[in-house]
């Protein structure tokens, strides 16, 4: 379907026509001219069929005898093609909240995810004829698209690289936005935005994937850890030969490293022992 203008004339000129046409009637019914006052009240009847009020941001479409006849979107009375019906369309920004849907991400564990979609309607023409009713064809095709995105991606990436439902939050709306458009341009609807809400692991799985989740900071943090150790280590032995204070051979430098490194990567504070020399 394509959108187009409908015809339309000043419905204030329509009123005036109808005051007219009712005086003239009832002058007509007082004089006794009952064919002229059936004329007059049928043109009456005719006429205000065709006075229209399109309230701001909303559009009327006019279909005369089935067939469709043009949109009205300007605001304000108007008289159009009498006889004719017409069905309203809000163009206003409207909000989608889709439910908590339960699917599988690309690695097969089962997440809760929930989506908001910005709308509005462009095209009041497809949006009446081309879907039987846009609003719930907007809200199915949403689920729709929320599903198949997040079936695309894991929840998480326990790596480095690779997008994930959690860590791209915004490339996954940005491609949300796209697929939605697609599926609803259809219905003359127009995606201005669309984001997540809600992303969790579904309950059966959420502990073992949080224990996972703690693992695997834990196993970056002590990875951190014992490169900074190493290169402390480094640092003191270096550090100690440059200005002469000790002397070390090889066996008291792996000493001294291994305590240095027991030290630092210990997640408790080292308790130090002093040699305050021998008894004998």
């Amino acid at each position: 379907m394509v959108e187009k203008d409908a015809f339309k004339v000043n419905g204030f000129l329509a009123i005036l026509v109808l005051i007219a046409l009712l005086a003239g009637a009832v002058f007509a019914f007082i004089k006794n001219q009952i064919v002229l006052g059936v004329v007059l009240t049928v043109l009456f009847t005719i006429i205000s069929t065709g006075v229209r009020v399109v309230q701001p941001n909303q559009a009327r479409t006019i279909i005369f005898f089935g067939n469709y006849v043009g949109t009205l979107k300007d605001s304000g009375i108007w008289f159009v093609v009498p006889l004719s019906i017409d069905r309203k369309v809000s163009l206003r920004v409207r909000n989608f909240n889709s439910k908590t849907l339960k699917v599988n991400d690309v690695e097969g564990n089962p997440i809760e995810i929930a989506a908001v979609v910005v709308f509005r309607v462009i095209n009041s023409a497809k949006a009446v004829f081309d879907v039987d009713d846009y609003e719930e064809f907007v809200e199915i095709q949403s689920e729709t698209a929320l599903r198949y995105v997040a079936t695309k991606y894991p929840y998480d990436v326990f790596e480095d690289g690779g997008y994930s439902l959690r860590g791209n939050t915004v490339e996954i709306a940005e491609e949300l936005c796209q697929e939605l458009q697609e599926r609803l341009s259809i219905a003359g609807v127009e995606v201005m935005e669309a984001r997540l809400t809600h992303l969790a692991y579904a309950t059966e799985i959420a502990s073992a994937m949080l224990q996972r989740q703690q693992a695997t900071a834990i196993l970056a943090a002590r990875q951190k850890i014992v490169e900074g150790a190493v290169g402390m280590a480094q640092m003191a032995i270096a550090q100690l030969e440059k200005d002469g204070l000790v002397e070390l051979d090889e066996e008291r430098r792996v000493n001294m490293i291994n305590n240095l490194m027991v030290a630092i990567i210990s997640d408790r504070g080292a308790q130090p022992i002093i040699n305050t020399g021998s008894l004998y």
